[in-house]
Formats: structure tokens, C-alpha cells, sequence
């Protein structure tokens, strides 16, 4: 079984995150490739959008290095069993790099497809385990826009197997939190 283990603490060296997709990556056990998307990945523009709708047999060269990024992600996604995305919640919802990620990854015709039912996703038999450290706000509460939005991520390109596990409130019982999240991280 092969893990991708997406980052995105813009605190790597001391990020409660990373530290726990690492140890749920050991669990699960199996090669795992670490990227940390808070470095080196160019934001979606007019540019690439326009890349990205050219029919790809239509595209020249300056599109084709355009998307190359993405279409390496892509792959990388494709190409893995399970997927760990670990993220601090920042100001009630995903770090901008992982936006950034999602907004790469997320192509009609490669991990969703647009049908008269609406959007299918096309990422079919993976697994996902979102990892969420909060300072004060509960996970998948009323102020955790994370936890939701990465379900919703993970549903829309067709990874129905997802598990949530949260260090939440840090800063109110640090060890509790991590506690409760090292037990989940156990049963996976």
C-alpha cells in the first residue's frame, strides 16, 4: 500500500499536523512520498485556467508548461493507495497552500468528471485520512469550515473512504488533544 502524505503547516519543524500524518502514515505502513505544498506550487491564474479548458490535443507548448505541475500532481495522486492530508486549521479552515494543492489537483477529466447527474469523481478504491490540529476551535464544529470542506474534496474526486482525526483545542488540554488523536490514529 503506497501513501502520499500531503503537508501544509506553514510551521513544519514543530507542526502538531505534519507530526501526526507522519505517525498515521507509520500505522498504516507501506512506501510513503511526503509532499509539502507549502513551497514550490504556482497558484491557478487566467492563464492556466485557460490551459486547463484548452482540449489537450489543442494545447501548445506554452500551455503544455503551463499544466505540467498539475498533471505531475495528478499523477502523484493517482498513483498512491492512500492519501494523509495534515493541516492546522487556520482562521477556521484549510491553509492556503492546501487550497493551493486542491485547485491543482482538481481537473475535469482526470479526477472528476462532469456528467448530467453532475460532477463523478474518478479517483476510485483510495482511502483518505484528513488530519486536523486546531488551537481553540473543536473540530468539525461550527467554526471548523475544514474538516467539511476536505470530505467534500475528498467525495467530489472519488475517495469515499475518508477518516477524519483531530487534534483539536491545543490550546486549551494539549494533552488530551493529542491523546485522543493518537487513539484514533491506533484503530486506523
Amino acid at each position: 500500500m503506497s501513501i502520499l502524505h500531503i503537508t501544509s503547516s506553514a510551521n513544519p519543524g514543530v507542526s502538531t499536523s505534519t507530526l501526526l500524518g507522519a505517525e498515521a502514515a507509520a500505522k498504516i505502513g507501506g512506501p510513503v512520498t511526503t509532499r509539502d505544498v507549502t513551497h514550490g506550487l504556482r497558484p491557478i491564474d487566467a492563464a492556466w485556467i485557460a490551459a486547463n479548458v484548452t482540449p489537450e490535443t489543442d494545447r501548445d507548448p506554452a500551455a503544455r508548461a503551463l499544466l505540467a505541475q498539475s498533471d505531475a500532481l495528478v499523477a502523484e495522486l493517482q498513483a498512491h493507495d492512500t492519501l494523509i492530508l495534515s493541516t492546522p486549521l487556520y482562521n477556521f479552515g484549510v491553509t492556503a497552500a492546501l487550497k493551493n494543492w486542491i485547485d491543482l489537483i482538481c481537473r475535469a477529466g482526470q479526477t472528476f468528471r462532469y456528467t448530467d447527474a453532475g460532477p463523478q469523481g474518478l479517483l476510485h478504491g483510495k482511502r483518505a485520512v484528513i488530519i486536523v490540529a486546531t488551537g481553540g476551535t473543536p473540530a468539525e464544529g461550527p467554526l471548523d469550515f475544514a474538516t467539511p470542506y476536505l470530505r467534500q474534496i475528498m467525495t467530489f474526486i472519488g475517495i469515499t473512504d475518508v477518516t477524519c482525526i483531530a487534534a483539536d483545542r491545543l490550546m486549551a488540554d494539549a494533552d488530551r488533544a493529542m491523546e485522543d488523536a493518537r487513539a484514533r490514529i491506533a484503530a486506523l
